[in-house]
């Protein structure tokens, strides 16, 4: 059906308001407002439909619309845990909260590091540590001198030896006969044993109070220390007192931090914090920032890996080994879509199965848990197992029907957790406001892609090709990535000629030369039949032979040629045999076909007479797969040929398929079948007695190109609708089909009683052959 450019009321697409809704899809659009919606458990969306319908494009630009209403999510934030150190806190804040947390601990870090340096670098504190150290060597010198004294009394002294200090016998340095009697040696043995037992209860003494001295100086570090951060602590925990999670924090880091100021005890020479104490641990992991957000966010994903769903924790080399940091968390798309929506195909989930069930895991759980890795490579010193992050989204997956049947009904899981179906249809009725829909969706190609604007008449030619993706005068296409496409390049085609509006000549021209890049196949098969290398006849008479008409897919382009397909019957009681079927080179879809074949024969010839025959068909010179039923009709007439004898018109090719009634039925690809069959017939010459015979349910799919029409109109080629075989016949024929009477015999001279006549004959001449030659027993 022809769009007329005078019904578009407007004369550029720059005069309309360019749209990104959904269009024509009111089904889709319901289902997708209630899932998101229903915010309860499970409830997530897939969106089933057909490629190239727009749909993740479509669905994107619905969500930002809606979504810009809802609430913007929280920040999410990692902070180092006191009291497990493996596995980091995830805390929640504020849209854009997360930051100036992170900054406020940045400036805090950087004030105590200034701040502690400034107070264990003071004179004070030097001279407290001075006078800790001094006090325990006045007191560790003031035993050992007096011990000293007492043993020199006695003949003994001190000395440094690699054990540590020991009670040396001073009369030994004068040689063993300076020892006298054996009696006198014993007692100085004994004395020195008394010594050195006193000794060892000094450096006993000595020790505690060394450990006296840590302690005193651990009290003194923290109390320097804590005086030092007070003020800078209470500022800050002031700042977040009505923020309980960052107030506890504030705490355990003030704790944390002194108790690390008194583990370390610095020395006054060694006054560099950075290697005293681990300040980063007190840095903030901003995982997700929704600072700049205006609702709940959409996030399309392509390449749904693990990593890029759950997040991944970085590596850094130290010797032989890595290791790992809380503020090395990166999130993933999980995280990033938090709060709003995540989009995905569900073919790229399939084709991981880990993902999906990891996904499945989270959605679950409503939690997003980052495991640590099972690592085959350098030996990891340490690694993290963060907490889980509390999960709150919607996801929606992009599939067709076959994936969402695999999900459905192989996988347990899958209905619980995606309990609303958005359907997108492949059509939309064609009626004026879809026909304005098509053009404001170019303007806003031509717009976001800087197209020149198109005039009406080619808004007329983009619609009519439009309804013809669509198959039907009454419907539109809802593959709006092949309008698209068509825009751009007719836009193109209109640069090259130099309009500065897209015409009608434009998206001719886009159309026809598409059609032109990929019809190589085509053109050798059209020289293959017009060198007679392939035999199709388009005139003259043959009996048994029928133009039947075949679809090729090369892509996204599609094409029809006609085939001859030939009959032979003789007597026999094998029934209807299919030389494709036989090989092993046809589809279920076709055997059903043929199957009716003998289902119809046996319903019109059979009622009081056997149905004896045997009968080949098949598709001459053709050595591809065959699918569908679509030749049945042709295989049938071919059938009635064949038996009655009578010539078929080689100048009518035939589509359609046939129930065991005799009632042609709708086929799929009408419009580029005729084409094929014209385009031959037009090669060799057109006759105004050509054409094609097509069911009567097809007329509402015909969208032919311009030429076909053209030769239609003029009388040169026709289109022939039929509704049952007899119509057919009487076409291809030449003379009536013929009605059966009560008795159900029909007139003479009619196809049927030929045929039945026949058929009879058969019946007859196959029992007297019987007769004549009987089986010999075994």
């Amino acid at each position: 059906m022809v769009c007329d450019p005078v019904g578009l009321s407007f004369e550029t697409t720059a005069d309309l308001q360019p749209t990104t809704a959904i269009i024509g899809q009111p089904r889709a659009t319901k289902a997708l407002e209630f899932g998101m919606g229903l915010k309860s458990k499970g409830y997530n969306i897939f969106v089933m439909g057909s490629a190239g319908t727009g749909r993740s494009t479509a669905i994107r630009h619905f969500l930002q619309e809606r979504c810009g209403h809802e609430p913007t999510p929280d920040d999410w934030l990692y902070i180092y845990n006191f009291e497990t150190n493996h596995r980091p806190q995830a805390i929640s804040l504020s849209p854009g909260q997360g930051n100036i947390f992170a900054e406020h601990m940045k400036r805090l870090v950087e004030s105590l590091q200034s701040t502690l340096t400034q107070a264990l670098e003071s004179s004070s504190y030097r001279e407290a540590v001075h006078a800790l150290d001094q006090k325990l060597v006045e007191q560790r010198e003031e035993m050992l001198d007096e011990l000293d004294r007492k043993a020199s009394g006695q003949g003994f002294d001190l000395q440094e030896t690699p054990s540590g200090l020991m009670v040396r016998d001073v009369s030994e340095d004068d040689g063993p006969e300076a020892n006298g009697d054996a009696n006198e040696s014993y007692v100085r043995r004994d004395t020195q044993r008394a010594l050195q037992s006193e000794l060892q209860n000094i450096l006993r003494e000595v020790r505690i109070l060394e450990r006296d001295a840590r302690e005193e100086r651990r009290r003194l570090d923290r109390e320097v220390a804590e005086a030092a951060i007070q003020d800078e602590f209470d500022t800050l925990r002031e700042q977040y007192a009505e923020q309980p999670v960052l107030r506890d924090f504030l705490d355990a880091m003030r704790e944390d931090l002194l108790e690390q100021v008194t583990r370390a005890a610095p020395t006054p020479d060694d006054r560099d914090i950075d290697q005293l104490i681990d300040l980063r641990r007190y840095e903030v992991n901003v995982l997700v920032d929704n600072s700049a957000g205006a609702g709940a966010p959409v996030v399309v994903q392509l390449n749904p890996t693990y990593e890029n769903l759950f997040g991944r924790l970085e590596y850094e080399s130290q010797g032989q080994a890595v290791t790992t940091h809380f503020t090395q968390i990166r999130p993933g798309d999980l995280h990033r879509a938090n709060g709003g929506y995540l989009v995905m195909y569900a073919s790229d989930l399939l084709r991981q199965r880990e993902m999906w069930e990891a996904l499945k895991r989270a959605l679950k759980a409503e939690e997003i848990e980052m495991r640590p890795p099972q690592s085959d490579g350098p030996l990891i010193a340490n690694t993290l197992w963060p907490r889980p992050i509390p999960l709150r989204l919607k996801v929606i997956l992009l599939g067709n029907f076959n994936s969402y049947d695999q999900l459905f009904y192989h996988d347990e899981e899958f209905s619980d957790l995606f309990k609303v179906r958005a359907d997108f249809s492949d059509t939309m009725p064609r009626h004026p406001q879809h026909e304005h829909s098509y053009a404001e969706f170019v303007a806003a190609r031509s717009q976001e892609e800087k197209l020149r604007p198109f005039g009406r008449d080619a808004m007329a030619k983009i619609i009519e090709h439009g309804a013809r993706l669509a198959e039907h005068q009454c419907k539109l296409s809802t593959r709006f990535g092949a309008i698209a496409d068509l825009a751009r390049e007719a836009n193109y085609w209109a640069g090259s000629v130099g309009h500065e509006v897209v015409t009608a000549e434009d998206v001719r021209a886009a159309l026809d030369e598409r059609t032109e890049r990929a019809s190589h196949e085509t053109e050798l098969l059209s020289e293959a039949i017009l060198e007679g290398a392939i035999f199709v006849a388009t005139q003259g008479e043959a009996i048994g032979q029928v133009n039947g008409l075949t679809v090729r897919e090369l892509g996204d382009f599609t094409y029809g040629h006609p085939g001859p397909i030939s009959a032979r019957t003789f007597m026999g009681d094998n029934g209807v045999i299919h030389i494709e079927r036989e090989t092993d080179m046809d589809s279920p879809s076709h055997q059903k076909g043929v199957l009716t074949l003998n289902a119809y024969l046996g319903g019109t010839y059979a009622q009081r007479q056997p149905l004896s025959l045997n009968a080949s068909l098949t598709f001459e010179q053709f050595y591809g797969w065959i699918d569908g039923d679509s030749a049945s009709s042709s295989e049938l007439y071919a059938l009635i040929s064949s038996l009655s004898q009578l010539p078929v018109r080689q100048a009518i090719s035939v589509t359609g398929s046939v129930n065991q009634r005799g009632e042609i039925q709708t086929i799929g690809a009408v419009n580029e079948k005729i084409e094929g069959f014209f385009d031959i017939c037009r090669a060799r010459g057109l006759t105004g007695d050509q054409g094609v015979i097509i069911p009567t349910t097809n007329i509402v799919n015909l969208m032919l190109r311009e030429d076909v029409v053209d030769a239609v109109r003029a009388g040169q080629f026709h289109i022939w609708p039929v509704s049952t075989i007899n119509e057919g016949i009487e076409l291809l024929m030449g003379r009536p089909a013929g009605e059966a009477d009560e008795n159900g015999e029909y007139p003479e001279g009619t196809v049927h009683f030929t045929v039945k006549k026949r058929l009879r004959e058969l019946a007859t001449e196959l029992k007297s052959f019987g007769d004549e030659h009987p089986r010999d027993e075994e």
